[in-house]
């Protein structure tokens, strides 16, 4: 991904993207005490427009208080916060990058001092799992297992529960595969390393619950209410492999992979290995839907008015 932009939102001000620093001994650049966000905005014929903004922040904001980052912003501050980030960098398909960490110098695990800040970056978009990723990815099973959430809880989005996916995906890609699939710690489906996971079997939609440990994604809440709209039963339980390896089809959804269809898992071929009809069909109304052209989701998207002037400030 393209990570160069105009301006950075830095606790209250636009700075220029060069001048975004923070020190090097920052609490949360060695320990991985931050949460953020991965937010899409997109063309549509009213202009740019921000998928599910409020139910990102609501997730943010949930993340910060488990982590004990308290935030000097409301949501609905934040919210406006990201909007003109959003228009002053001009850019779309945008990815937008909400972050709450402490950046202060502060050495040692149990630190609850120093200042919380929030920054907010928007980039160019690109797809996650590349270019063709809409035409299906080559998989493998991790041997990475995603932790149990009474060990790092899941349902948080923070900054150290990544190495997990780091991990994971860097040996996908050694072995040339575009993603990983990780087991949770009993062995069945969770999620890949930033998408959660679908599968087709008999015109039903699955898809992993909580107990596998995954991350509560807002995309694959956005499919699971497509789905059923369109007239699909959507189960969530937990997934073995061999469900996996025998399905009709499968896709992972997430903001930054949007919907990727799995062609095929180690040497198991998904189906058809093409772009199966219930994910055709889920695929199709997610996109007009980001593109303002379902009506009935109208309410997914918050446009993005032209940069006047800020509204919400510095902190102390």
């Amino acid at each position: 991904m393209k990570t160069e932009a105009k301006k950075v939102w830095m606790d209250g001000k636009l700075v220029d993207f060069a001048d975004a620093k923070s020190h090097v001994l920052g609490h949360s650049l060695h320990y991985g005490v931050a949460v953020f966000e991965g937010i899409r905005a997109y063309p549509t014929a009213r202009g740019v427009a921000i998928f599910r903004l409020k139910e990102h922040v609501e997730r943010f904001l949930a993340s910060a208080r488990f982590y004990f980052l308290p935030v000097p912003y409301s949501a609905a501050e934040i919210e406006r916060a990201i909007i003109e980030t959003t228009a002053a960098n001009d850019i779309v398909p945008a990815y937008i990058r909400p972050l709450i960490y402490r950046g202060e110098p502060g050495l040692g695990v149990k630190n609850l001092t120093g200042k919380v800040s929030l920054t907010i970056g928007v980039v160019p978009a690109s797809k996650y799992l590349g270019a063709t990723s809409d035409e299906g990815v080559k998989t493998k099973i991790s041997p990475f297992r995603k932790p149990r959430s009474d060990a790092i809880p899941s349902w948080a989005k923070a900054a150290g529960n990544y190495l997990n996916s780091y991990l994971a995906g860097i040996d996908a890609m050694k072995e040339g595969y575009e993603e990983a699939i990780l087991l949770d710690a009993l062995g069945h489906l969770a999620e890949g390393t930033g998408e959660n996971i679908f599968l087709v079997q008999g015109g039903k939609l699955y898809t992993p619950g909580p107990e596998s440990d995954i991350l509560m994604g807002i995309t694959r809440d956005s499919i699971i209410r497509i789905a059923r709209d369109l007239g699909y039963e959507v189960v969530e339980k937990p997934l073995s492999v061999n469900e996996l390896y025998s399905a009709q089809e499968a896709f992972f959804s997430g903001t930054y992979a949007e919907i990727a269809p799995i062609r095929s898992v180690g040497q198991y071929v998904i189906g058809s290995g093409k772009v199966g009809p219930l994910t055709r069909d889920v695929s199709e109304v997610y996109y007009r839907t980001v593109k303002g052209e379902e009506k009935r989701y109208a309410d997914w998207l918050t446009l993005v008015p032209k940069l006047s002037t800020p509204t919400v400030g510095p902190r102390a």
